[in-house]
């Protein structure tokens, strides 16, 4: 079969024959139809990411159709032919709480979702909302997961309440707008372009506004009508001692990415008196990504997706997300439905 390998820190990623997998004791193997670039991809070709161990099939994110079924697989398993998707966490644990240390990511060091097929233990292996193309599918699972997570168990976001989401136009933070909108919440938006505010908008988000404008948090509470209950953050940065001053009284202000280095600026006192509640978040456990599926599929969400490569053009997908324009996720058609 073909996947496509980092083989070195800052080279080109290739495409190349490697063996089929073979389904081995409660396992099942999955026909790849499409997988989903993250930024953690980008970030292991680039050495930017903890224990990175090459040569590895990149790719967490992937959805397909069941091709067969290894020994002992459980009664309850997704049967042979059955359109499936994948949740990219593995071995989370035995705590709701937190993951195990031996917790990872699909995609490194374990062979990941670039290639024609994949075989993985049944219990990671999920049925496609019926209402989802592959391609949408395979945009959902590691985004869905960690927005789930981040807006829901950590930061408890409820009907009616007014929630910010900074830097809309990345995967994970236009799938926390449209699963918080589901939810009933009210939606703001930060970004650098408008045109990915006015997309946020016609899912869902009430409005936004540019963190590059001079006292954007003075003009967005007022637009906003009051400060924000709950803020989702993945930038981190010197950046994020201004999300003290849009949080509201009690408010709740999450993470789960640094892509602007170390937190910087925090005045003890700014989160004290405005009783805040700073959580951080990394993907989720087995119990979040079957409740992010049930919301997907009860309120017939659609993953955004940005543009469609082929596996060959892996590399191009690759630079494309790199990039920054993107809005929604970036996705490689490994083959025709």
């Amino acid at each position: 079969m073909q996947a496509l390998q980092l083989d070195a820190i800052n080279q080109p990623a290739v495409l190349r024959d490697v063996a089929m997998p073979t389904p081995g004791p409660g396992e099942i193997l999955v026909k790849l139809y499409a997988a989903a670039l993250n930024h953690r991809d980008v970030f292991i070709q680039q050495g930017k990411y903890a224990g990175i161990k090459l040569p590895c099939t990149l790719g967490a994110d992937g959805a397909g159709e069941v091709a067969a079924h290894g020994p002992d697989v459980p009664a309850d398993a997704p049967a042979v032919g059955a359109r499936v998707l994948i949740n990219p966490g593995l071995r989370w644990g035995d705590n709701p709480r937190v993951q195990a240390k031996d917790f990872v990511v699909l995609g490194m060091p374990d062979p990941g979702t670039f290639a024609e097929y994949i075989a993985l233990p049944a219990q990671y292996i999920r049925p496609l909302p019926p209402h989802l193309s592959f391609a949408e599918g395979a945009a959902l699972p590691l985004a869905g997961l960690t927005a789930y997570r981040a807006a829901f168990t950590r930061a408890q976001v409820q009907p009616g309440e007014r929630v910010l989401v900074t830097g809309v136009g990345g995967g994970v933070a236009i799938t926390a707008v449209q699963l918080c909108v589901a939810r009933g919440a009210e939606v703001w938006v930060t970004s650098s372009s408008e045109e990915k505010i006015d997309r946020a908008k016609a899912v869902g988000a009430k409005g936004g506004i540019s963190y590059n404008a001079d006292n954007w948090v003075k003009t967005l509470i007022q637009q906003a009508g009051g400060a924000f209950d709950v803020i989702i953050d993945s930038a981190g940065g010197a950046a994020f001692g201004a999300l003290l001053d849009a949080a509201a009284q009690g408010g709740r202000i999450v993470f789960f990415g640094g892509t602007l280095g170390n937190i910087t600026d925090i005045p003890p006192a700014k989160v004290f008196w405005k009783q805040l509640s700073l959580l951080g978040s990394t993907m989720g456990n087995a119990q979040d990504f079957e409740a992010m599926l049930a919301l997907v599929t009860e309120k017939k969400i659609v993953p955004m997706v940005d543009e469609v490569f082929t596996l060959a053009n892996g590399e191009a997908a690759l630079r494309h997300l790199d990039a920054g324009a993107q809005f929604g996720k970036v996705v490689l058609e490994i083959a025709q439905e």
